[in-house]
């Protein structure tokens, strides 16, 4: 089976095309935004990078990022369209199977091209706030309510997605919801984790903006300072948006305060393995990575739960804690000081989370899965 996979570069998506790695298919990758760079870890793709640009003349950083207005006359007129290298690869690849990963910028945009080949099924992968949020602005729900019925196969990050999908048009056969990145390896992080009567650190992403609502949390808690100072706090992903609440709330001049801007995975993970307690809130997401990497490293997760996608991991009360109003800070300090106060409960929250919830998430169990889910799509192209 010949598979062409649209999708912008993103460690989500390397994670999820590992899991095709001798699976026997040929797979090849467009990168929608064109980054120009070859990706090692998924070097038995065939990938399809430095389309963009006709010319690479002299100078075309400098006036790029000098003289915008410029730029952006000569890309009009330097630039390929998404659409004309998605249909110049299609008549050379022969694809059975077309997968678009985000609606907005790989699906959506293709539509005219996917129209000429009917017999190509097209499958879709639903993440984050592609559907949920994207719903409430009407010219992005028209967008939504065209493409949707035109997909022959639907993957999701949560199950809430599968339901909205179908109630805005998609009509193909769903094949699973799955992390968007594929499952997680608990065995190579071993090592990273600590006993967790001996975690000291309260972690904090720190995601502020359009979608992001960290400033509550940091407002929540703003108004316990002494009953958080033997723990350390570290808020990491901070976003420019945030540093003017951090600077008016004190926080940042909190001796036991670490303030990261953009940190790797692999520091992120480590970091879960050493924090007994992590917040996360926001208006708008699918299945929140960071809520997935808190159970995989025995952090106790509070999470926002926007449309219900967290509660799909997290029962309330029993491994971990959902904030019912990402916009509450006095909602977000109660659950802060519940955690505080009963720290065996935490334990074995996150023990809960270890037996009960860790094996749905192991790599092998999740790519064990998705290549069932393949196999089906290429069987069903023989029929």
């Amino acid at each position: 089976m010949k598979i062409l996979m649209v999708s912008m570069f993103s460690n989500h998506f390397f994670n999820w095309t590992e899991q095709l790695k001798g699976s026997g298919y040929d797979i090849y990758w467009l990168d929608v935004f064109d980054s120009n760079t070859y990706v090692n870890k998924i070097n038995f793709v065939h990938q399809i990078i430095g389309w963009r640009n006709k010319l690479d003349y002299p100078g075309r950083y400098w006036i790029k990022n000098h003289l915008p207005g410029l730029n952006r006359i000569i890309n009009r007129f330097n630039q390929r369209k998404l659409e004309e290298m998605v249909d110049r690869k299609i008549q050379e690849i022969r694809p059975d199977v077309v997968q678009s990963f985000v609606l907005f910028s790989a699906a959506y945009p293709i539509i005219p091209v996917m129209e000429k080949y009917p017999e190509i099924k097209w499958i879709y992968s639903a993440w984050g706030n592609d559907l949920y949020y994207m719903q409430q602005i009407p010219e992005e729900l028209n967008k939504i309510k065209d493409s949707l019925p035109l997909f022959d196969y639907m993957f999701a990050d949560c199950k809430r997605d599968r339901e909205l999908g179908a109630e805005l048009g998609f009509k193909g056969k769903y094949l699973g919801t799955f992390p968007g990145g594929g499952g997680y390896e608990s065995a190579k992080w071993k090592d990273s984790m600590i006993a967790f009567e001996d975690r000291k650190i309260i972690l904090i992403k720190g995601y502020e903006g359009m979608l992001g609502r960290a400033s509550y949390v940091i407002e929540a808690i703003s108004k316990m300072q002494d009953s958080l100072k033997s723990y350390e706090i570290i808020i990491f992903g901070c976003s420019t948006e945030l540093k003017p609440h951090l600077e008016e709330k004190g926080i940042i001049r909190w001796d036991n305060v670490k303030v990261l801007e953009q940190i790797s995975h692999t520091e992120v993970m480590k970091a879960m393995g050493s924090a007994f307690l992590y917040i996360g809130n926001c208006i708008s997401d699918g299945m929140p990575n960071t809520l997935l990497e808190a159970i995989v490293m025995g952090a106790f997760p509070i999470q926002s739960n926007p449309g219900g996608a967290s509660a799909e991991i997290i029962d309330h009360g029993v491994n971990g804690f959902l904030i019912d109003n990402p916009e509450n800070s006095q909602e977000i300090q109660s659950l802060i000081q519940r955690a505080l106060r009963d720290c065996l409960f935490m334990k074995s929250a996150t023990a809960y989370n270890f037996e009960h919830i860790l094996p749905k998430l192991e790599r092998e169990y999740i790519t064990g899965q998705v290549l069932a889910k393949y196999c089906q799509v290429e069987l069903e192209l023989d029929k």
